[in-house]
């Protein structure tokens, strides 16, 4: 049995390519149902994110399953054509697999997301009755690896965003969040990707202060929180425990001479200053004021740096524990274990493409 796999991902294609062969979530099943129907395949499974769509199928002859992949692709959605789109025999699509759910062919590098992504496609493809044998002992080999990886390497740790890093600080100064209360003053882009990982991880009260209260009010809506008109913003702060700077303000917005007097009316009580603007919003004196935690652009952008310089690290150590992986499912694919070694030899690692 041969292991085919057809796609393009932000490594390969522009996302204007990418979402004319995107699959909706509700329709993968049905897709990989149909696909596993087609001229020389067996089984099939559909992935298909922002980042990537790729075609998993299982088939008796390697040129007939890959002539019915393309001939469903090109019916169902569009020619497969072009150096954007990648195609591997058995070992490569079986290491390509290994990888992607380990996060190491993410734009992110060791990002977990994909691993939950991946698994949510094989389930409907499993459900549709898409899957048998060879595609099941897969993905399920494909799990057991990202497992591995992420147990036993560091490819996950440390924050490779400021948006990260900034919640890595905030849950060291005040554990749980749940209960916290973030101020964005500003809507910019930054501000609000950095108020969002701050509420994937659990706050619920934000408040936005902008000088345009109409855009104030918008990104409001879309974190559930409450708007503020800009001159008002420091009637509502005496209870902030997170505040992000975003403004396009020439000045200091935030000094240490205004926030001195509030601080010294909630003394048990740290606060949390995210400075995102450049010109800086926060007077850097206010990181002198006790409980006060001040970082900037710069300081947050350095944490993650060197996050993702321990994750590229580890790249060597993941990729011999997917080969370990990847020859092991080989032996187990193949009748004759000399042709599991032909097709999962590092010799030639370009030499499995078709």
């Amino acid at each position: 049995m041969e292991i085919l796999c057809l796609g393009l991902s932000h490594h390969t294609a522009p996302v204007e390519l990418r979402e004319k062969f995107a699959i909706p979530d509700g329709e993968v099943g049905a897709v990989a149902r149909q696909l596993s129907s087609a001229p020389g395949v067996s089984e099939a499974v559909v992935v298909s994110t922002c980042n990537r769509v790729e075609f998993y199928v299982a088939a008796e002859q390697a040129a007939a399953g890959l002539a019915g992949l393309r001939e469903f692709v090109s019916a169902r959605l569009a020619p497969p054509e072009g150096a954007a789109f990648f195609h591997h025999a058995t070992g490569p699509s079986v290491r390509h697999l290994f990888r992607v759910v380990s996060g190491l062919e993410s734009m992110m590098l060791g990002e977990t997301e994909i691993l939950g992504q991946v698994k949510k496609a094989y389930a409907s493809a499993t459900e549709s009755g898409a899957t048998a044998k060879h595609l099941n002992k897969l993905f399920q080999r494909a799990f057991n690896v990202a497992k591995d990886v992420r147990t036993n390497t560091n490819i996950t740790r440390g924050a490779v965003s400021v948006g990260s890093a900034a919640v890595d600080l905030a849950e060291r100064i005040f554990g749980k969040l749940a209960h916290c209360t973030v101020m964005i003053l500003g809507a910019g882009e930054t501000s609000e990707l950095t108020a969002g990982a701050l509420q994937a991880r659990g706050v619920k009260s934000i408040f936005v202060a902008n000088r345009s209260y109409d855009r104030a009010a918008a990104l409001a809506q879309k974190m559930s929180g409450t708007a503020i008109h800009f001159d008002e913003w420091q009637r509502s702060f005496h209870d902030v425990d997170i505040l992000i700077g975003s403004t396009a303000a020439p000045h200091h917005v935030l000094t240490a001479a205004q926030l001195a007097p509030i601080m010294h009316t909630r003394p048990a009580r740290p606060l949390f200053c995210i400075d995102l603007a450049v010109p800086r919003d926060i007077d850097p004196a206010v990181n002198d004021l006790d409980g006060v935690y001040l970082y900037d652009i710069d300081s947050l952008q350095s944490i993650a740096e060197h996050s993702m310089n321990v994750r590229r690290q580890e790249l060597t150590i993941c990729e011999q524990m997917i080969e370990r992986h990847a020859v092991e499912f080989g032996a187990w694919l193949a009748v004759d274990p000399r042709r599991a070694r032909d097709q999962f030899s590092r010799i030639a690692p370009e030499g499995g493409k078709l």
